[in-house]
């Protein structure tokens, strides 16, 4: 048996580590199918744990539903106090259309808060069409998306560290080098 190296990248990419210490984060968690979004909540908290974030740095909100969590989390990414926001619900198909709706708006309004306010958002939603789809992804056979959220923000916010640090630094008049206000952390300055 042969055993190879593991193959490098063509081109080096930009990637966001795996350390959450340091970051601030908000997890906004849906009450609805609470047996579900309960278990996704512990998990993406330990996961943000166990990544270095500080349990002071971590601010959890809970909203009603599904439907109420991509208001809760722009108002959080504007405050401009978090490095990224987890976003945690259950939707469960049922026999109407309604599931479609509210699917389609929940995962358009987070994206869109993510996009329009440039903080991360990591995507923690089921959208199962059982209970017992629901319950094998929060924990029970398909690991816990809780917890593969927390990741996901922790990736994202380390990535726009690097992408904003790299972009930081700037000649201004007279060649005088300038730090953007988003580099220098200057929030007296921003809304």
């Amino acid at each position: 048996m042969k055993i190879e190296a593991l193959p490098q990248p063509a081109l080096p990419a930009l990637e966001g580590a795996l350390d959450a210490s340091g970051k601030r984060f908000a997890v906004v968690v849906a009450r609805f199918n609470a047996f579900i979004t309960e278990r996704l909540l512990l998990s993406a908290c330990d996961g943000l744990v166990r990544m270095g974030a500080a349990r002071k740095d971590i601010a959890i909100a809970r909203v009603p539903g599904a439907f109420e969590i991509p208001l809760a989390a722009r108002t959080l990414a504007l405050t401009r106090k978090y490095d990224a926001i987890i976003c945690i619900g259950c939707l469960l198909r049922g026999d109407t259309a309604h599931y479609d709706v509210i699917v389609n708006e929940v995962t358009r309004g987070i994206g869109q808060s993510a996009q329009e306010t440039g903080v991360p958002h990591a995507f923690g939603v089921l959208t199962c069409d059982t209970l017992e789809q629901a319950i094998d992804r929060a924990g029970l056979k398909m690991g816990n998306k809780g917890f593969e959220a927390a990741l996901a923000a922790v990736e994202m916010a380390g990535l726009k560290a690097v992408v904003s640090g790299q972009g930081a630094e700037r000649r201004g008049a007279g060649g005088k080098k300038q730090v953007s206000r988003v580099a220098r952390n200057d929030k007296a300055k921003r809304r």
